[in-house]
């Protein structure tokens, strides 16, 4: 495992960082343990999670599994997303979103279920169209001065909404933003229009989550049945909405098929070229169990030549350029 200097902060996180979305949730405590273990033995130091996953319960146990040694690990979370009853249905108009009010529970619920006094990287988990980022970075920048959290993080913001956060920071002299975090995958590249040229640019450090496209890109759905495979993809409909066109079955069984051609397991594949792209800092993986998290752990020991690489992407379609001027684009 290498470990990489986080944009401009002090600290060094591992080139791939675990996602804990299912602890608590298809993970029990048990089998999390496993989990965190495998995780931790290949290396990974950051793991990630959000206020919101299995309704709390995902903070809880990722609080007990460091607890005996928080030091040694960074930690995130997530705030926008309403948890408890008080955010009920939106009856209360400041119980979501990244309003003062909602941020400063959100944060001191997420550390008593964390059990800790401070997280490494605070994220908003998608940008607030009903409040103004002034509030938002003030109010994070507070949280910074005492000490409960080290960084900011920016999730689900579209590029422009990144650089508008930057320029807050930069006008009053705010903790600046540390990392962002966006979808990334050989199915979904959009981010390399804008955000991963932008990442380089302002030298963010990346942590991309779903590198396996929800699954699509494990194989287990090249198959004539698919509609009866058990996964993301039939159970839940954000995924069907995301990754059901047909386009995208053809290029998941063609990325499967050079995979096994040239020896390699899909998952490990597909995750390694996730975390070469020079913006990444660590994709973010996860899984069921311990045993299922093995090929994803597995990605870092593929050598990934720009040859290898290059294949892999001419599989898929590139996003448009940032602008029209496609012709003037030098390679």
């Amino acid at each position: 495992m290498k470990y990489n200097r986080l944009g401009n902060t002090g600290i060094k996180v591992s080139q791939l960082c675990l996602g804990t979305m299912t602890f608590g949730a298809e993970a029990d405590e048990k089998e999390c343990s496993k989990i965190y273990a495998a995780a931790k033995d290949k290396g990974i130091n950051i793991f990630d999670c959000a206020n919101l996953y299995a309704g709390g319960n995902s903070e809880k146990i990722l609080g007990k599994l460091i607890k005996s040694h928080r030091e040694e690990v960074v930690l995130t979370t997530k705030a926008y997303f309403p948890v408890d009853s008080y955010a009920g249905g939106g009856a209360i108009s400041w119980g979501r979103g990244l309003n003062r009010t909602h941020l400063i529970r959100a944060l001191d619920d997420s550390l008593k279920r964390l059990n800790t006094d401070y997280i490494d990287i605070y994220y908003m988990h998608r940008f607030d169209d009903d409040c103004s980022l002034e509030e938002s970075l003030s109010t994070l920048n507070d949280f910074v001065h005492q000490g409960k959290i080290n960084y900011i993080g920016l999730s689900n913001f579209a590029a422009w909404q990144y650089m508008k956060a930057v320029g807050i920071t930069k006008m009053h002299n705010y903790a600046p933003i540390a990392c962002i975090q966006p979808m990334y995958n050989l199915l979904k590249r959009q981010c390399e229009s804008e955000i991963l040229p932008m990442a380089i640019s302002e030298n963010v450090g990346v942590f991309s989550y779903s590198p396996l496209a929800g699954g699509v890109l494990t194989g287990k759905y090249v198959t004539k049945n698919k509609d009866k495979v058990d996964g993301r993809l039939n159970e839940m409909e954000m995924y069907k909405v995301r990754y059901g066109a047909k386009h995208i079955d053809n290029i998941a069984e063609n990325f499967v098929n050079f995979a096994n051609k040239n020896g390699f397991d899909p998952i490990s594949l597909a995750i390694a070229w996730t975390l070469h792209h020079p913006a990444i800092s660590a994709p973010i993986i996860g899984g069921r169990s311990a045993e299922q998290l093995k090929a994803s752990l597995n990605a870092v020991d593929i050598e990934m030549s720009i040859e290898l690489r290059e294949k892999i992407s001419n599989l898929s379609n590139a996003p448009e350029t940032a602008t029209d001027r496609s012709e003037e684009t030098t390679s």
